[in-house]
């Protein structure tokens, strides 16, 4: 058995059978479990638009089509491979010895709440990037929340930098710049070979080749950002004890961990980051089908070649640098420049901003102590995701809106007829 159960459930009395008390440690990895499946889910909204804003703003599917196949494919993908996963288990903190037994001076308990306290982080810059329309990075949300809530429960030298830097930062700085690149060439090689075929056919061609790279980014996005979210489920399972990374790496990961995590994503994905969506398929560039073929193609192929290598790609930093590639290789395509800077901007911040929030919410539930810790970061984590959820249902993006103009003065992925009654009614 991939998982061993180290209490008993039950215990049997005079009376017949009777639920035994749960262990604190118990019931903070069921918070574990279900922040993380919270965290694979708004993984799946935020990080949607990756794989079909351009067929959306091309007109290559229709918003809801697009979102109801990503979502499949994106289930699909999350059986198909654990490398990345395997990589969040032993490359980001270092909680288990080389015979299975945690670090010297960590406890089950510390371990799993510096896990949930990482979560935590990661979802509410989630959140936040996403109430702003900001194609920000899931994954390294994730991995800064992790890094410190580890820095603050178990020290610097219990963070894997080795593995970070490896994995996780060099991939950051070079996979934008290489799907740029890649991109760049293929819309420039689309447009050179088609030069002659009227734009009108060129346009429909291109629009049903779109369903297809779009879908294998969404089978890619599968493959990667879903394995995350498996690996730090993993992770908490190791250091509560009823999983060791030697199983893990022997025989895989639980299935219930895969389908769960699967499910969550694809639901995720399926409910729609249209704020998100606009800013990738409106804000960057006034993109064409060629292009978005072309951007989608070099995205799935980037994705897929570093899952299986197991490098922690953000799936977000290869896409937008597709995009903006296609601007680049199309004599006369619109950038917007500005978008791309905020974009960045945001990039840049992600991992300190998450590591951040990630410290604060392990010092608080280590003030607290205790499950009673746990709980109170786990109420402040609903509260505030409410608040966000509620903001956003005022300037409401959504498929009927997804591809309205783009506001060139507010360079906001609010659309102007849903913006300024907002505006005046504040006023």
């Amino acid at each position: 058995m991939l998982v061993k159960i180290e209490r008993d459930w039950w215990k049997r009395s005079p009376t017949g059978l009777t639920l035994d008390i749960m262990s604190v440690e118990f019931i903070i990895l069921l918070m574990v479990i279900v922040t993380a499946l919270a965290f694979d889910f708004t993984n799946g909204f935020h990080d949607t638009g990756n794989a079909m804003a351009t067929s959306i703003a091309t007109g290559a599917l229709k918003p809801k089509s697009a979102v109801a196949i990503s979502a499949i494919l994106n289930l699909v993908g999350a059986f198909l491979s654990v490398e990345v996963a395997l990589t969040i288990t032993k490359d980001v903190l270092k909680i288990q010895q080389p015979d299975g037994s945690l670090i010297e001076g960590l406890t089950g308990e510390v371990a799993m709440t510096i896990i949930f306290a990482g979560l935590v982080g990661g979802i509410l810059w989630n959140l936040l990037t996403w109430l702003l329309g900001l194609p920000s990075s899931s994954s390294h949300a994730l991995f800064g929340g992790l890094i410190g809530a580890g820095i603050v429960g178990a020290g610097m030298l219990n963070v894997n930098w080795e593995g970070i830097i490896g994995k996780i930062a060099i991939p950051a700085i070079l996979s934008p710049v290489i799907a740029g690149t890649i991109a760049a060439i293929g819309t420039w090689a689309v447009y050179a070979l088609t030069k002659n075929v009227h734009e009108k056919h060129r346009e429909n061609g291109f629009r049903w080749g779109q369903i297809g790279t779009a879908s294998l980014v969404s089978l890619a996005h599968g493959t990667g950002d879903a394995q995350k979210t498996m690996g730090v489920i993993a992770l908490a399972l190791i250091a509560h004890g009823s999983l060791s990374a030697e199983q893990v790496e022997m025989h895989g990961l639980p299935l219930w961990i895969i389908a769960t995590c699967g499910g969550a994503i694809a639901l995720g994905t399926y409910l729609g980051g249209w704020r998100i969506i606009r800013t990738l398929g409106k804000g960057l560039v006034e993109i064409e089908s060629p292009q978005g073929m072309a951007a989608e193609a070099a995205s799935a192929a980037i994705i897929l070649s570093s899952s299986h290598m197991g490098m922690a790609l953000s799936t977000t930093h290869v896409a937008t640098g597709s995009i903006l590639g296609t601007g680049v290789g199309k004599k006369g395509a619109q950038v917007r420049w500005g978008v791309a800077g905020r974009m960045v901007a945001a990039w840049l911040i992600t991992m300190p901003a998450a590591a951040a929030v990630g410290a604060i919410c392990y010092g608080l539930a280590h003030l607290i102590g205790g499950l009673t810790g746990a709980l109170v970061v786990f109420v402040l984590l609903v509260g505030v995701a409410a608040f966000f959820y509620a903001h956003s249902r005022k300037q409401k993006v959504d498929h009927n809106n997804v591809n309205a103009e783009w506001d060139e003065e507010s360079n906001s992925a609010i659309p102007a007829d849903v913006r300024q009654p907002a505006v005046a009614m504040a006023h």
